[in-house]
């Protein structure tokens, strides 16, 4: 059965949010691609568009847009995605998977495009994250008091 580990990027706030994504809402990534649409329901987020971003498969190869089909290859890159040189000018062979999301690959990354009615953080985690934090923060707190 395919699994996923979607990270959602909020370009409004600044902050990801990972998503483990499994059974049937997995089988909507299979065979899409880098740049393609997908629902937001799928990862948890109903009335949200996310836009697919990149990805990377079992074993950390990073997914290209440029690669076509799902297959690995190594190119010839530069300064990109993948690959950052110390000097400037400095080209290397690496490999890289293709743009297509297939069960090989564990990790898709994307971003919201379309916002829905409610908020990000009370989808995914059902309460405000600032709450728990408060009380987590409090707990600590007592048990200092004690020692």
């Amino acid at each position: 059965m395919v699994e996923f580990q979607v990270i959602v990027g909020d370009p409004e706030t600044g902050k990801t949010h990972s998503v483990e994504v499994d059974g049937q809402h997995a089988n909507v990534f299979v065979r899409k691609r880098i740049g393609e649409e997908v629902d937001g329901m799928f990862v948890g987020l109903p009335g949200y568009t996310v836009e697919i971003t990149g990805g990377s498969d079992q074993d950390g190869f990073p997914m290209r847009a440029e690669i076509p089909q799902a297959t690995r290859k190594r190119i010839l890159v530069s300064d990109s995605v993948g690959f950052n040189p110390t000097d400037d000018g400095v080209r290397r062979k690496k490999t890289f998977r293709g743009n297509e999301i297939s069960p090989e690959i564990t990790q898709v990354n994307a971003k919201i495009v379309d916002r829905g009615p409610e908020d990000v953080e009370s989808l995914l985690y059902g309460e405000d994250e600032e709450d728990e934090e408060g009380e987590a923060e409090d707990e600590t707190e007592a048990e200092g008091e004690e020692a």
